[in-house]
């Protein structure tokens, strides 16, 4: 099942297959996200801090990047800062997931240019398509 469907009953990536990079600490939300993703035909790369991450979205080029704000090594913040100022990652979507939910936590996620700013808990359905509306509309 494809829940990004195009006109004409097609999913948006057909042709490829997406690739989505998570950069999360917590091995549950890792497990969660993988299992949403990979089960409607996503690649799905992990990274467990932010320097790993940075180095990964360098490395793997993937559709969209989702970052865990509160991270060791790296927050999520400064990560997408960095790959927002990156030429090379600037246009790749970045979606902030945070359990922050003040309203100064989400201006400052969206400060840093993320596309999306997630608060946890989250749906992992309501995540999937979200990330497909952005990886479709670039």
């Amino acid at each position: 099942m494809c829940l990004t469907e195009q006109p004409h009953n097609r999913c948006a990536y057909d042709d490829e297959v997406p690739k989505v990079l998570v950069v999360d600490d917590d091995p549950s939300i890792q497990r969660l996200v993988s299992l949403t993703f990979e089960m409607e035909g996503w690649q799905v790369e992990i990274a467990e801090d932010g320097v790993a991450g940075l180095k990964a979205a360098k490395d793997v080029a993937p559709d969209a990047i989702l970052l865990d704000v509160m991270m060791p090594k790296m927050d999520g913040l400064a990560v997408a800062a960095e790959l927002k100022a990156d030429p090379a990652t600037a246009s790749i979507p970045v979606v902030l997931l945070s359990a922050k939910a003040q309203a100064g936590d989400l201006g400052a996620g969206m400060a840093t240019g993320a596309d999306e700013y997630i608060t946890k808990p989250f749906d992992p359905l309501e995540l999937l398509e979200r990330v497909a509306a952005l990886v479709n509309k670039r």
